[in-house]
């Protein structure tokens, strides 16, 4: 299979409901479906700004109403969601979370409802917070099938795969892929390499917490994939996106230290960690080791596997 194969969405034409376009995920996703020749309509809070940022073969609508029950779509990708890390989960932030995730899918669900066709397949967006937190010297691996936790990240990644999961009672196919930290030129991974640019990069707590993490053009690659193969079989149910040699927070720094020729001798402690961000602290103290179990048994391959890799070419 060649690289134009590895970014088909199925047969040209279709047209693609995409929400959080203008993301960091999302532009590149769009820019994707474009190139296979797919119709992109984008849902989105402010689509004068979408269409400077995605272009005018974008169809950008500010909400479902805006989308005539007629309309055929035949994949719905779901990639909205406020940031997650940065302000403290208060219980105004949390509110934010959730509508911005669980509200919002939930309205696409509705729409999908009242549709006259509905679509084949709905590709939601979960995270890998539906495991909670893993504490460090427990390196099991955390697959699909691995339990949720009663922690606020785990419960809010439940909320939005159930308002996804709805759309299965009306003969679509659902599936929730839970991504891990997403590396590319943008989202976490600038600040994250910003220290040791500058030389005062080093382990976060004790380095040893596990980093579950994909590189960008493998989850574009890998949402293909999906809609491609649900036009043959189904792909319901959850998929880990991540890439299948996680690393650990240290083992990132020093990587990342070496390809740029940098030192990482400037550890950070984990009290002012736990200072600033309060209970969403442990998503980055703690860690979790995902593993990709359904991709990996499906034949889906990676081309970025390691971490080395994959910051060879970003940096």
């Amino acid at each position: 299979m060649n690289a134009a194969d590895d970014l088909s969405f199925g047969a040209p034409g279709q047209t693609v409901l995409v929400t959080g376009a203008t993301g960091f995920v999302g532009r590149q996703l769009v820019a994707a479906l474009l190139a296979d020749r797919q119709a992109v309509v984008a849902l989105t809070r402010d689509p004068v700004q979408a269409t400077r940022v995605l272009g005018t073969d974008v169809r950008c609508i500010a909400s479902m109403a805006e989308l005539p029950a007629t309309t055929r779509v035949d994949v719905v990708v779901n990639l909205a969601g406020a940031r997650i890390l940065g302000h403290r989960w208060t219980a105004a932030r949390k509110a934010v979370l959730r509508a911005s995730r669980a509200a919002l899918t939930r309205g696409v669900v509705d729409w999908i409802a009242a549709a006259h066709g509905r679509p084949r397949l709905l590709l939601s967006a979960s995270a890998i917070g539906y495991y909670g937190v893993q504490p460090q010297g427990i390196d099991a691996a955390l697959t699909e099938g691995s339990p949720p936790q009663p922690v606020f990240m785990s419960a809010l990644c439940q909320e939005w795969e159930a308002e996804a999961a709805r759309a299965a009672q009306h003969g679509v196919q659902v599936a929730c892929t839970r991504f891990g930290l997403v590396l590319g030129h943008g989202g976490a991974l600038p600040p994250m390499l910003l220290p040791v640019k500058l030389g005062v990069g080093g382990r976060m707590g004790s380095g040893r917490q596990r980093l579950s993490w994909i590189h960008v053009d493998d989850l574009v690659r890998g949402l293909a994939w999906l809609a491609r193969r649900s036009a043959v079989e189904p792909v319901g149910g959850a998929w880990n996106f991540t890439a299948p040699e996680g690393t650990t927070q240290g083992q990132f720094v020093r990587t990342a230290a070496a390809l740029l020729h940098r030192p990482a001798l400037l550890p950070a402690p984990a009290w002012p960690v736990r200072l600033l961000l309060g209970e969403q602290a442990d998503l980055l103290l703690e860690g979790q080791n995902v593993v990709p179990r359904r991709l990996r048994q499906a034949g889906f391959t990676f081309t970025y596997p390691t971490i080395e890799s994959a910051l060879r070419a970003l940096c």
